[in-house]
Formats: structure tokens, sequence, C-alpha cells
């Protein structure tokens, strides 16, 4: 009976010590296939609204892949997933334990094991694309070359998934990313200007049009002040290419990862 106890209590020792390893531990290893069952439930709850069902990616990046270019190892993982990304869309883990951000962490290098997709485009004539027919450098900065009204596109394959970036070239204001609301204002002497906010307080708003040019209005001075929430300046490209270009132009853009 005594022998028995002892063994009861070593094997609770035994699943609670991953509870109690020090969070900076990696404790991937570890994990059981109930303990990745219960990541891939809390991925789903928190994380997928922006990663994608299976880390596929939509409004974040990918995470199927071996390799995750902001968490080289287990450790730098657990700390994004905990800690968040300062300046960018991806918040802290507030309201998960240490053990639960393991959990999730074992998961989405679970999702790694899985091989990528192949795209259908052409990488070479989607390049060409973006520099010619497409006009893309127009509005988007790719390793420091084009104009920033638009997002810059350098790291834009690491941050989305091919079948966001599709979605976005045919229905640009459906994909419109935070932080470029299309406003339309028109000022009291009938003048009419429309383009992405750039700020805006209680008294004035600023906004660049399409040509790159920058005004600003007190509000007190507008007649108008349409802000068209689910639109994009940008043009759409469902008839402007072919469907075979579309996937060669998605197949450069994925292939953008920031690698200097």
């Amino acid at each position: 009976m005594k022998l028995c106890c002892q063994i009861v209590i070593v094997l609770v020792g035994a699943v609670l010590s991953l509870g109690k390893a020090p969070p900076h531990q990696d404790q991937i290893s570890r994990l059981s296939e109930a303990d990745l069952a219960r990541g891939k439930q809390l991925f789903v709850g928190h994380c997928a609204l922006c990663h994608g069902i299976g880390g596929t990616g939509d409004r974040g990046p990918a995470l199927n892949q071996p390799q995750l270019r902001r968490a080289a190892d287990n450790q730098a993982l657990f700390r994004t997933i905990k800690n968040g990304i300062e300046g960018s869309e991806m918040p802290e883990a507030w309201q998960m334990t240490d053990r639960e951000i393991w959990q999730v962490a074992g998961y989405v290098r679970s999702l790694g094991r899985t091989a990528a997709p192949n795209l259908p485009g052409d990488f070479a004539n989607g390049k060409a694309l973006y520099e010619s027919k497409g006009g893309c450098a127009a509005c988007h900065i790719v390793s420091g070359r084009g104009r920033s009204l638009g997002p810059e596109l350098t790291g834009i394959g690491a941050r989305r998934s091919a079948a966001y970036l599709r979605h976005a070239l045919i229905d640009p204001g459906a994909s419109s990313p935070e932080g470029f609301l299309v406003v339309t204002v028109v000022a009291r002497d009938g003048k009419k200007i429309r383009g992405v906010r750039v700020n805006e307080d209680s008294f004035t708003i600023q906004l660049r049009d399409a040509s790159g040019i920058f005004h600003s209005y007190r509000k007190a001075d507008l007649s108008e002040l349409n802000k068209e929430t689910g639109k994009s300046i940008m043009p759409s490209y469902r008839d402007a290419l072919k469907a075979s270009e579309i996937d060669d132009l998605v197949a450069y853009l994925a292939s953008l990862r920031g690698e200097k």
C-alpha cells in the first residue's frame, strides 16, 4: 500500500512539473498529445482569426512552415506569443497562462511539419508584372524602391497568406489593411478631395491623395467628411489582369519575406 502511494505521488509530480517549470525553459519536447490538442483549441480561439485555421495565414503570417522569421527557437516563439510584437497587430497573450502558451507554441511547431502548398504562378513573370503592367511600385515600396501611398510590401509574403494576397488583388476594399482608411472631404468652396487618412483629431484631418499630395483641413471648414469603410484607392486587378497573371503576381508577392 505504501509503495502504491509513492508511485501515485511520483506520477502526479510528473504531470504537474510542466506547469511549474520556469517559463523560459523549453517545454515543447515534453508536451503530450493532450497538450497539443489543448494548444489547438487555444489557437483556434485566440489566434486563428488572424493566422487562419491550421496556421495557413490571413491577416497574420502563415505559421505552417518549419522556420518562422520571428521565432528562430522555441523560447523566442514563447516570448512572441506571450508578449506580442510591439508596433504590430500581434497582441500579448494576457489571457493565457504560461503553460497554455507553451501548449499553443507546441501546436504551432507541429504545423511546420505540414508541407506548404506549391503556388501555380511564375515568380519571374510576377516580378515583371509588378514593375510594369501592374504599376504596383507607384503606391508600394519593396526593398526601398517605390512610393509609400499604400503599405510597404518588402515582407508581405511573411505576413500574409497567398489566399489573402489574391483576395487583395481582386477585391482591395475587402482586404484593406488597418491604417489606410479612405476618406472623402468636400470644402465649403466645393473642392473635393479623396485619399487615405494620415491623421485626425477632434478639430482637423489630414489625408494624402492618389498623387501622393498631402491635404490638411479644419473640420469646421468642411461641408462634408465621409469615411469610406471597406473601400480602397487601390484598383481591382480582376479585369485588368488575366487569371494566369494574377497567379504570377501572387507568386511574386508571396516570395517577399523581408530578407536583405
